[in-house]
């Protein structure tokens, strides 16, 4: 499953997104996590220390190789200097699946031993100063665009991204590329403001939105969030000890985590699972498509000075059963 963690910034997004993967791992599901926020956090969050965090190595300084790789045979795209973040795969195209081997996870991807388990972790890789005035985020984050455009995940994996904050993600196609978004929200005015923007943004692309109400103190804070999110609410956490030691870089065993916070994370992959069945590929690769052309129309062409429209394959839909170019 494709999950997302999005909200306002200092929502509690990172922590969240890490105390599921954390859960997860106990569950021994494999679990590929990614950074997609350019102030990165997850890798701390997931116990590692400074020097190991910036050690990780960055998606964005590795978009050739990835590209390079996704590309395969595909006849259709003419060089990996063509592809662009929305770039959709098609007929000899490679794909990625959670639980291989590949050059893009041997470039990109580093093991995080946690608790109880491993998973694997992607970051885009921080904006620096030799970016400021030359580059655009939107640079970063395309290398998690386009290895989620060619990646298939099957029933019992996990895919966790957390997002860059606020409605940023709205300025590619990449909110459509999940099964499921966490939408965290503290019971505020400003922290409820993303709540609206992605639900209207979202509404006409069937993207199932779930609220995760963070730092809840008591019931006049949950029937703030009730009023505000209705039925999009899932679930509420409040104040954490556990996680106040993980802030302070001195993490206790994930096990003695809150039998409440427990169950909130179970509720968050029991509603991540559930989504599984309502799976339609067909309308997954035809939104692929539909931001692909939309990018290629106002920037893709120009800059790449070919006719990014003729790389769809009218004829491919990517599911699970779909068999990657060798």
């Amino acid at each position: 499953m494709k999950i997302a963690f999005v909200g306002k910034g200092g929502s509690g997004k990172t922590t969240l997104s890490s105390l599921f993967i954390r859960h997860l791992a106990t569950t021994g599901a494999p679990v590929l996590a990614v950074d997609a926020d350019i102030n990165q956090h997850l890798g701390a969050a997931l116990g590692l220390d400074e020097a190991e965090a910036a050690a990780l190595p960055a998606m964005g300084d590795r978009l050739p190789l990835i590209k390079d790789y996704l590309r395969g045979s595909n006849p259709r795209i003419t060089s990996s200097e063509t592809m662009i973040k929305t770039t959709p795969p098609g007929e000899g195209s490679r794909l990625l699946r959670v639980c291989e081997d590949n050059p893009v996870y041997d470039a990109c991807a580093r093991p995080v031993e946690l608790d109880d388990g491993a998973v694997r972790l992607m970051v885009t890789g921080p904006f620096t100063d030799a970016d400021l005035g030359v580059a655009c985020y939107h640079s970063k984050t395309g290398a998690v665009e386009l290895c989620l455009n060619h990646l298939v995940d099957g029933q019992g994996e996990y895919v966790v991204v957390d997002m860059t904050a606020g409605s940023d993600s709205f300025a590619s196609g990449m909110f459509t590329r999940f099964d499921i978004t966490f939408l965290v929200a503290e019971p505020t005015r400003k922290g409820v403001s993303v709540y609206r923007q992605y639900k209207e943004y979202a509404r006409d692309f069937g993207v199932a939105l779930k609220v995760v109400g963070n730092k809840v103190q008591g019931p006049d804070d949950l029937d703030f969030l009730r009023a505000e999110a209705g039925d999009d609410l899932l679930v509420t956490v409040g104040h954490s000890d556990w996680v106040r030691a993980m802030e302070k870089g001195r993490p206790p065993r994930f096990e003695s985590l809150a039998d409440a916070d427990r169950q909130a994370l179970r509720t968050l992959q029991a509603a991540a699972d559930a989504t599984y069945e309502l799976r339609d590929w067909e309308r997954y690769t035809r939104q692929m498509v539909h931001f692909h052309l939309k990018n290629a129309s106002s920037w893709g062409n120009a800059r790449t000075g070919a006719d990014l429209a003729a790389q769809v394959d009218p004829g491919f839909v990517l599911g699970e059963g779909v068999t990657a170019s060798v």
